[in-house]
């Protein structure tokens, strides 16, 4: 049913004058709202294309999918992938691509398909880049795609790769007969095996495979052939050549090689049974250290070295995604690893099956502007509407961070969004309280600046040192180029780098071969400011200003080209360490070590931004309305450290600070004994007791099964101890905390008729339950009618209390949703039992009615006045005739003093909200279908507010008659209804 009235769909159909002033088309290609699934085996193509109907019928118009080329076998989230030239076979290849594709096309419905170009999936089998690579060195083809550095510190690793696989040391796996030498007969090529993963042996060391064993009875032909053949395998170029004319000659040869191979083991076959022999001699007998001699003498002769997995916090010498040994980085920079890893999503666009691109962590990219650039021009050459068609990025925004408008982009993933909605929720007024009782229960006075700063310090020691190394070799470089920077140590150019990216405020700048901008200036002088006064005199003020120099290519004195050229490589480099330092200091470390109100922590947020004032919030709105129109409003993601239903019950506990200082004491008494001994003192610790009792309450489900609860609740506590890396790791696991944790909670939890803890728990999540869904649906309508594009996690359009993943990537129950739709669609308000749904579906079907009212609709900030103004967010979108006005309330556990029940009608006194002279008259009410009508230049808000504390009125002449629409009025469910 259309919320517009027929009489505009029939102008419209007939092209009268009337129907040009009331547009109901928005930007071609720009979705109305967006759906986000994560596809793997366990959800593939055919099963995003049953759901499609149901999408199409909740209103959304386009389908946002996880990566969907091939990626590494059993991957559960598609980043890792392994070959850009295919279709993910996992998911359902070409012909389940091209059946989702045909199903969205029958609805009228786009694809948005999440691409990553910043890293690859290596080690396993199956990547023929980076077999190339460990095959050929730096003479591989490939070799140029990926961001290596074959000139590391250590001499034996000069032209080497160093690849830590090894889950021992080295010689440990090497003897036990771990790594094996293999043969494989149909290519004619030796490789190293280690369980999956294959490493190829440089056909220039084939004929060491052989040294002492004779051959075996063969005719005279056939033996002269074979001891040419390895000959010739030994005369191939060396692979630390790299000139263009030698590679070829390289690659032509050794392929011809194993060709002929091949062709003499078919015409002699016992060739093959003396190859065998020779590979098990080498392979050497396990408890016979000797035997291994040789192989271990093959292996340091290839263009590799496997090592313990844990070597590569030391020695690694390629790029990775992060810290993770499987994903290296690519240098997209190259136009020639461009257009091979774009050329089969550049078809599909040209095809029309992909209307828009995600595109996965931008800022690890060399020169994220000129990516875009190149990839807006390449769509341009194989599409016609390049301008609107859809790009966004993965980019994560401080709070006083903009986007650069230079991008050609339509706008960021949301995840800015996110966490001002979720700021705007909490009480500000409680931050003080809030920080003594979390400083009391925990014992400790740490500010989140400290925390993160400390944070990120312990990432560039650890897990990221050999990024920070290599940065400091480059700077040393550069320093003894010039003889007044000749006498810094590389010691002291590593702890001035440190410092400096410890105190960064962005996850990085955009320098580049254009220069740098004012704000690129301004954030690497603050971090240096900052550095300079935390360091105090343990480094020198000279090197911290020759540091500066060289990020910003501003020496003191003319240089020569050749310096400058080092200096702009060395600030590309260093912007692509900050960012992974932000992600893992901040992100992964930080937001689980500060647990004041968790609800606070999550992907994009800044803890010390408590709370966001409702002026904030209109300025961040108006803002985003002005650059980026339709950037996407994520409230939920993949991502999410706890779902937006789960956020928005934890911060109901901003209203209650006294309340909750008096609960969380009490719970540390009761559950005193529960915790269990661990060295000198209990587990879990202070810190970690506090998050665990926000993340019960914010899960908290009665009807759940109690066991599945404990197993989330324990999965959880491991892995967010694991983040936290204060007493155990994923690096360096205590099994022995971890094992603490998970008893405290199966104590905690167990079903005890007379538990006066889980009494307690049950009576507070019930209140913040009832809440917390007031505050989910105030989130969700600004989301529905904010400047942006609404996006959805799988599931998220009904209560979903998650947290992050694995828990947030379990499968969705999609037939009871569709049952539930179904059911709002056909039923009155008193059989309706998921809010949520409701209200988006509603929305939904507005923003589908009115497409360019939301796409391209000013965004009009509305004064409230009175006593319970301070309550309200209130605002308009206009566009040309078109005007809809949102009233959100917030702070409703405040408002109603604890009780249960909404805060609608009488509670909001005399407050009203102004509006203008074309706003006066009769309004619809979309979500109830009332009728309110303004009172001289103001509505009051008891008026808009009599049923639900949020509204969305239409102005009468667009709206749908209240009998059309009375039948999915949106009703709220009492507290007898509440989950919890």
């Amino acid at each position: 049913m259309s919320l517009v009235p027929d009489r505009i769909h029939a102008a419209v159909s007939a092209g009268s004058p009337e129907a040009a002033s009331i547009p109901q088309r928005a930007d071609a290609g720009i979705p109305r709202a967006t759906y986000r699934v994560q596809l793997s085996s366990a959800f593939t193509f055919a099963d995003a294309a049953r759901i499609v109907p149901y999408l199409d019928r909740l209103g959304i118009s386009h389908l946002y999918v996880s990566p969907i080329l091939k990626a590494r076998p059993g991957s559960t989230h598609g980043y890792d992938v392994t070959d850009h030239t295919r279709l993910n076979p996992e998911l359902g290849g070409a012909e389940g691509f091209e059946h989702l594709t045909d199903q969205l096309r029958r609805h009228d419905m786009g694809l948005i398909v999440d691409i990553v170009p910043n890293h690859l999936g290596v080690m396993g089998n199956d990547n023929q880049w980076w077999l190339d690579v460990l095959e050929n060195g730096p003479a591989a083809e490939a070799a140029a795609a990926f961001d290596i550095d074959w000139r590391p510190q250590r001499a034996s690793m000069r032209d080497r790769l160093l690849v830590p696989v090894l889950g021992d040391p080295y010689g440990t796996a090497l003897e036990r007969g771990d790594i094996r030498l293999a043969f494989d007969a149909a290519r004619g090529e030796f490789c190293l095996h280690y369980h999956e993963h294959r490493f190829p042996i440089d056909p220039r060391d084939y004929p060491q495979i052989f040294e002492g064993m004779p051959l075996p009875t063969l005719n005279e032909l056939a033996a002269a052939d074979f001891s040419s053949l390895m000959s010739a395998f030994g005369r191939l170029p060396p692979r630390n050549d790299v000139r263009e004319e030698v590679r070829a000659e390289r690659y032509r040869d050794k392929e011809a090689h194993k060709r002929r191979l091949v062709r003499l083991i078919e015409r002699e076959p016992p060739l093959l049974s003396y190859i065998e022999r020779a590979v098990a001699a080498l392979n050497g007998v396990p408890g016979d250290s000797a035997s291994f001699d040789r192989l271990d003498a093959l292996h340091e002769s290839q263009a590799y070295r496997l090592a313990f997995w844990r070597v590569a916090q030391d020695e690694i010498n390629y790029r990775r995604f992060f810290d993770v040994n499987s994903l290296a980085a690519l240098r997209m920079n190259d136009e020639r690893v461009f257009t091979q890893t774009h050329r089969l999503i550049l078809e599909l666009i040209g095809q029309g099956r992909i209307q828009g691109l995600r595109i996965d962590h931008s800022d690890g990219l060399y020169d994220p502007e000129a990516y875009f650039h190149r990839l807006r021009s390449a769509v341009a050459a194989v599409r016609r509407d390049t301008d609107t068609f859809f790009i966004v990025t993965e980019k994560i925004l401080a709070p006083h961070e903009r986007l650069p408008e230079s991008w050609p982009l339509q706008g960021t993933t949301g995840y800015d969004f996110s966490p001002q909605i979720a700021s705007w929720l909490v009480t500000g007024a409680s931050e003080a309280a809030m920080t003594r009782i979390y400083e009391d229960f925990i014992d400790e006075r740490h500010s989140f600046e400290d925390i993160a700063y400390y944070s990120r310090k312990l990432i560039m020691r650890v897990a990221l040192a050999p990024e920070v190394e290599g940065l400091a070799t480059q700077l040393d470089r550069i320093a003894r180029l010039d003889r007044h920077t000749a006498d810094f140590t590389r010691s002291s150019l590593r702890d001035a780098i440190i410092d400096v990216i410890a105190c960064f405020p962005v996850y990085r700048t955009y320098v580049s071969a254009r220069g740098s901008t004012d704000e690129d200036r301004r954030t690497i002088d603050w971090a240096l400011s900052v550095a300079r006064r935390r360091s105090g005199l343990a480094t020198e003020t000279s090197v911290f200003e020759f540091l500066r120099q060289s990020l910003l290519m501003a020496p003191e004195r003319a240089t020569p080209p050749v310096q400058r050229a080092a200096m702009l490589e060395f600030a590309m480099k260093f912007q692509q360490v900050t960012a992974p330092v932000m992600a893992k200091g901040v992100e992964d470390t930080a937001l689980y070590r500060f647990n004041r109100l968790v609800c606070l922590n999550d992907v994009g947020a800044d803890p010390r931004r408590y709370s966001l004032s409702t002026q904030a919030l209109h300025h961040e709105n108006g803002e985003r309305a002005r650059c980026w129109p339709h950037a996407l409003l994520a409230s939920s993601t993949h991502d999410s450290k706890r779902s937006e239903d789960v956020r928005a019950r934890i911060a109901v506990l901003s209203e209650m600070p006294q309340r909750w200082r008096r609960q969380v004491s009490r719970w540390a008494r009761l559950n005193r004994s529960k915790r269990v001994a661990f060295l000198d003192a209990y587990a879990p610790d202070p810190n970690d007791e506090y998050l665990l009792y926000q993340t019960l309450l914010g899960i908290w489900d009665s009807s759940s099964d109690p066991a599945s609860l404990l197993q989330r609740a324990q999965a959880y506590a491991v892995k967010a101890a694991r983040e936290a890396k204060r007493i155990t790791s994923w690096l360096i696991p205590d099994t022995d905390y971890e094992q603490a944790l998970q008893t405290f909670l199966q104590r905690l939890l167990q079903p005890r008729s007379r538990s006066a803890f889980l009494q307690e728990l049950q009576e507070l999540a019930s209140t913040l339950g009832f809440f917390g869904r007031l505050n989910s649906l105030a989130q969700l309508v600004i989301k529905l009618t904010a400047p942006g594009i609404p996006d959805f996690y799988q599931g998220c359009e009904a209560l979903s209390l998650t947290l992050v993943d694995p828990d947030n990537r379990q499968p969705v129950d999609f037939m009871s949703l569709e049952r539930q739709l179904a059911d709002i669609e056909a039923s009155e308000p008193a059989t309706v039992e998921t809010s949520k749904l409701q209200v988006t579906h509603r929305l939904l079907r507005l923003r589908r009615d009115l497409p360019a009212l939301f796409a391209q609709g000013s965004y009009v900030p509305l004064t409230v006045e009175g006593e319970q103004a301070p309550h309200l967010l209130a605002f308009m979108r206009v566009h040309a005739t078109q005007r809809v006005i949102v009233v959100v309330s917030q702070a409703h556990y405040t408002l109603n003093g604890g009780a249960m029940t909404p805060p609608v009608g009488p509670v909001w006194g005399s407050t009203v909200i102004r509006i203008d002279d074309q706003s006066r008259g009769a309004m619809h009410d979309i979500l109830t279908g009332r009728q309110v009508e303004s009172s001289g230049d103001a509505i009051r808000v008891a008026d808009a507010l009599a049923q639900l504390p949020f509204a969305v009125l239409l102005q009468a002449d667009h709206a749908v008659t209240p009998e059309r629409s009375a039948a999915t009025a949106v009703a709220l469910p009492d507290a007898s209804e509440n989950s919890a």
